[in-house]
């Protein structure tokens, strides 16, 4: 071989020795998740590259409802999940009705949001007291914002036997209901409460009426994460550039495209509220997927008020480990 030819072969091994794996040869995050606002940082981690440049790949499937999706989680068939961390806590604490052997070893990883749900009820409905004899939505009746919504009525002077609460699914899945008139209110997250609001429905109340709460979270195996730390550092990383960038004004016009794309039903007078809302960290998305220990607290404290049979639940570091989100992040 000529010179020339032995350099040409010397530089193509070298480039091919440099150049990053194809996507389909990195290590695979089987994610499920609801169909809403909150994983915005997603879509965006996932249009622009980042997971592959934390070394990862995802596949993205969208649940039913909580159920499904903590099954689905225990069972091995998805490696995280973004819930409402109440799940976890239900699952973990043997409350959830659904029983696993060996058993349930979930742990939250990194926050998502503080429940941004609003009650939002039919415009027949004057106000939450008025609610008393109707129907109301939930996606499952002893988990996460069930617990909420039971809250807010009770604040409100309604007891368990005033109204019916009735399974329906996830938030796409009771708006779906609530606007075909098959339940009078339900608690809705972003962006289905401002969808609900354009549409005339009433908004009777807010989850922050009871002060920090911690809603979704990143939930996963401790074993499968202990496993797969790199997996689980990658995708907390990706996210946060996911959220970074759509938290960048610069970004604004790109970003709110790209929740368009995702959720149907947005004019533009509904996207620039979702887009104000879902980066509003009292309201919505928390900043760089930081959770919130004392809104964890606020969610232990509902499950030890309202589930039967009663345990008193106080310890929020049983149901998180910082330490993924530390190593992901530096700090």
């Amino acid at each position: 071989m000529k010179k020339t030819g032995l350099l040409a072969a010397a530089l193509f091994a070298l480039l091919a020795y440099a150049a990053p794996a194809p996507a389909q040869e990195l290590p695979e995050v089987k994610v499920i998740a609801f169909h809403n606002g909150n994983i915005w940082p997603i879509w965006a981690a996932e249009a622009r590259g980042d997971f592959a440049k934390n070394g990862v790949r995802i596949t993205l499937t969208y649940t039913p409802g909580s159920e499904a999706l903590i099954t689905g989680l225990v069972e091995g068939k998805f490696d995280i999940a973004i819930a409402a961390i109440d799940n976890l806590v239900a699952y973990q604490e043997g409350q959830s009705g659904v029983k696993f052997e060996p058993g349930v070893d979930l742990i939250a990883v990194m926050g998502v949001n503080n429940g941004f749900n609003s009650l939002m009820a039919a415009p027949h409905v004057k106000d939450v007291a008025d609610l008393k004899g109707r129907k109301v939505a939930v996606d499952a009746p002893g988990t996460a914002y069930a617990l909420v919504l039971y809250d807010i009525l009770r604040r409100n002077g309604l007891r368990s036997g005033d109204y019916v609460a009735e399974v329906a699914g996830g938030a796409n899945r009771r708006w779906e209901a609530l606007r075909e008139g098959r339940h009078d209110a339900t608690l809705l997250s972003l962006p289905w409460n401002i969808i609900a609001t354009g549409n005339g429905f009433k908004r009777l109340a807010t989850s922050n009426d009871l002060g920090r709460y911690q809603g979704s979270a990143g939930i996963v195996r401790r074993k499968w994460a202990a496993a797969n730390e790199a997996r689980v550092v990658g995708f907390i990383r990706a996210y946060v550039a996911g959220y970074d960038w759509i938290a960048d004004p610069a970004n604004r016009d790109e970003a709110m495209a790209l929740l368009r794309k995702n959720i149907k039903g947005l004019t533009p007078e509904l996207e620039q509220a979702s887009y104000s809302a879902l980066l509003d960290p009292s309201t919505g998305l928390q900043r760089r997927a930081a959770l919130d220990v004392d809104g964890l607290r606020t969610v232990l404290a509902l499950r030890s008020d309202y589930v039967q049979p009663r345990k008193i639940l106080s310890d929020p570091m049983k149901y998180y480990d910082p330490s993924y989100y530390k190593k992901a992040l530096g700090n």
